[in-house]
């Protein structure tokens, strides 16, 4: 099954918002196994939408529209449906209804324009509205079909997960596209995209080799900015229990392949983000953190205090962007401030001033002027941790400064995990 999203927007074109949907859609559909070869952009224009959905007919089984479902005269993605479709627009009474209660529900009297949100052409189904007044469609064309979903991203989301993807499903399994896909994220920090494919390039051809008709496992690279490189693992089996067995297995293979050249790189798996990879070691560890933040202000504490029951290992942060604070404050010499021995006095600070077990330091130059003749771009990590002791890293980070400020800040909370790991796990340890 080959699905197509066609985003419908001027405003995409124009560059005044970002196509988010796409790539969401994108993600999802790749995680329930559906292939998605083709994205499309088009404005508001009705001959134009019909090319759009022209063309990807053309070369895929099912498509997918986000945008054009609104009440004014540039939504018009139902009236190009329609055309492609060659039938008329009827309007949908129950669904005027529907729109008309959910003003109700507001106070407030529905405009008569947004009863173009009824229109569906013939032999089409409506998607119910629960999160706006638009309803999706679902239409068929011969063994075909086109969704259409609003371009609100919340909209889009649950329409998508409670109705297109669902509907997909039962279209897959009619064509005998039977059983059961599961997917795996494997996160990890500290290398490349380039340097873990080509790590990984003897799985990937082993797999290739192996995969016997509809079961097996693929691999797949994602590149997320500050959080790192995803390795997706997705396996298709004729049961939930085979297609489990076989990610456990690929992920047992994946995680000897690299820990063997990169250590402990990967971080979590599926949703955990690098702060909740650190709770979870300090907490099993029965240890508190502090950390002393210069160039990052106060990043790093953001993101630690965002992890549910923080408040039980996390003691604060202190933001010493000033070096007379650091001085002052953490207990930093007199001398220069942008060093590995000042970002270890800081994280040494960071343990005195906020009674934690472990203190974290960071101190550097985020740009776009040196300072104390440290380069841009350059950061200083320092830890103390009981029973490792002392220890620092110097990091050169590319980028602008906000940039140089976000990885510096993952850097240390990464440098933060993996030297925790040498640590034992305490029976009984606090949770949270």
């Amino acid at each position: 099954m080959r699905v197509e999203i066609v985003a419908v927007g001027t405003e995409l074109l124009l560059g005044q918002i970002a196509d988010t949907n796409s790539r969401w859609l994108g993600e999802h559909l790749a995680a329930a196994g559906v292939g998605s070869y083709f994205h499309q952009a088009v404005g508001d224009n009705r001959e134009r939408i019909v090319t759009a959905l022209r063309t990807a007919l053309a070369r895929s089984d099912a498509v997918i529209t986000c945008g054009g479902l609104g009440p004014t005269q540039d939504d018009i993605t139902r009236e190009a449906i329609a055309e492609v479709m060659h039938v008329p627009l009827e309007r949908d009474e129950a669904t005027v209804r529907r729109i008309t209660e959910l003003f109700a529900a507001r106070g407030r009297a529905m405009p008569a324009n947004n009863a173009r949100q009824a229109d569906v052409p013939r032999g089409a189904r409506t998607i119910e509205q629960r999160r706006g007044t638009a309803p999706g469609l679902i239409c068929p064309l011969g063994g075909k079909v086109v969704y259409a979903v609003p371009g609100v991203p919340h909209e889009m989301e649950e329409m998508y997960t409670r109705a297109v993807l669902p509907d997909l499903r039962a279209r897959m399994a009619a064509r005998g596209e039977e059983g059961v896909i599961l997917s795996r994220v494997l996160r990890t920090w500290g290398t490349s995209e380039s340097a873990l494919a080509e790590l990984l390039q003897g799985r990937i051809d082993a797999l290739d080799a192996a995969i016997p008709g509809a079961t097996g496992v693929t691999l797949a690279f994602l590149a997320s900015g500050i959080e790192g490189i995803k390795v997706r693992l997705t396996a298709r089996g004729p049961t939930e229990d085979v297609a489990s067995a076989l990610l456990d297995a690929e992920e047992h293979e994946v995680r000897a392949v690299l820990h063997a050249e990169l250590g402990d790189v990967i971080f979590g798996v599926d949703g955990v983000s690098m702060e909740q990879a650190v709770a979870r070691s300090l907490v099993t560890r029965g240890l508190t953190l502090g950390v002393a933040e210069s160039l990052t202000g106060g990043l790093m504490a953001s993101r630690l205090v965002a992890v549910p029951g923080a408040s039980a290992w996390f003691r604060g942060g202190v933001v010493a962007y000033d070096a007379a604070v650091k001085h002052s404050v953490l207990g930093v010499p007199a001398g220069p401030v942008v060093s590995e021995e000042a970002a270890v006095a800081m994280a040494r600070g960071a343990r005195r001033v906020l009674g934690a077990a472990v203190g974290l330091g960071i101190t550097g130059v985020a740009g776009p002027d040196s300072q104390e003749g440290v380069a841009p771009g350059t950061a200083h990590v320092g830890l103390s941790v009981p029973g490792v002791g002392e220890l620092s890293r110097a990091l050169r980070v590319p980028g602008d400064r906000q940039r140089v400020r976000e990885y510096s800040a993952i850097s240390a909370l990464d440098l933060l995990r993996r030297t925790l790991l040498d640590l034992p796990e305490v029976a009984g340890a606090m949770s949270g």
